[in-house]
């Protein structure tokens, strides 16, 4: 894809987006090809959504970390969206759901990075154990997200990353000190919907450990030439199959040692 039609594929999901719409899929000659040219619509996109007011990205999901998520997507590597300051929420929030084109939810756990985390001059890359130092502290986290397809599992992976994958929203619970977090290869999370339990799940299905995550985003951004950046959150991945959720419903997350968050579809 040229300049141009990277430019107008970011104007397609950005319109889409803002009028909360659902799509078919990208026009053929403005899809991507690849996750290279997914991630520079990505980028692209960031900017149109900026500049109507739909909010500033402060941070970073991951999708697709866990055994249980890559095989519901039939993806079978990460994925990278965007976290807008909007979208970001404490604790426990409310949701419009008709603010939404199909809202679902996922338990996860987040990091809040306290340190820039520059690539080495030497190209080697990052590992769970050089990214762990600059992680401040950690949430319990519900990603709200958004299908915003007409049938999604026909679209094919490099335009469902061009389109933040799925991303729409967050809740974080209060933020736990890295420092005093529990053993991350084996924290349970779970997911309750209207006081009924609807998956659980280990930390550890997260690449092995959520900070595996957390170092494969750091070298997705170093080979595009970008890096970390302190004060940004990052959404690790869901330990627990997409909920789809419906007008109503109240949705919690706890993860074991580290915190808990709730939102209410209203």
């Amino acid at each position: 894809m040229n300049q141009e039609q990277l430019k107008q594929s970011a104007g397609v999901l950005a319109l889409t987006r803002v009028r909360n719409q659902t799509i078919d899929g990208l026009p053929e000659e403005f899809r991507p090809s690849d996750e290279a040219e997914a991630y520079a619509v990505q980028e692209q996109l960031h900017s149109l959504l900026d500049e109507a007011g739909y909010g500033k990205r402060v941070g970073y999901k991951i999708g697709c970390t866990t055994p249980v998520m890559q095989q519901y997507l039939g993806i079978g590597n990460p994925c990278a969206g965007g976290v807008f300051n909007t979208s970001t929420n404490y604790i426990a929030t409310s949701a419009q759901f008709q603010n939404f084109s199909r809202p679902g939810v996922e338990c996860e756990i987040a990091a809040f990075v306290g340190d820039d985390l520059h690539p080495a001059i030497d190209g080697s890359p990052f590992t769970r154990e050089s990214v762990a130092p600059a992680v401040q502290a950690l949430f319990g986290a519900i990603e709200i997200v958004d299908d915003r397809w007409t049938e999604y599992k026909r679209v094919d992976t490099p335009t469902l990353v061009a389109d933040d994958f799925f991303a729409s929203g967050i809740v974080l619970s209060k933020p736990k000190p890295a420092k005093e977090a529990p053993d991350l290869s084996k924290a349970i999370g779970q997911m309750t919907v209207n006081g009924k339990k609807v998956g659980e799940g280990s930390t550890g299905e997260i690449l092995g450990h959520p900070y595996e995550a957390l170092a494969w985003l750091a070298n997705s951004l170093a080979a595009r030439g970008k890096h970390l950046k302190a004060g940004e959150v990052v959404m690790l991945g869901s330990v627990v199959e997409t909920h789809w959720v419906m007008p109503g419903d109240e949705v919690s997350v706890e993860i074991e040692g580290v915190g808990g968050a709730l939102v209410k579809f209203v």
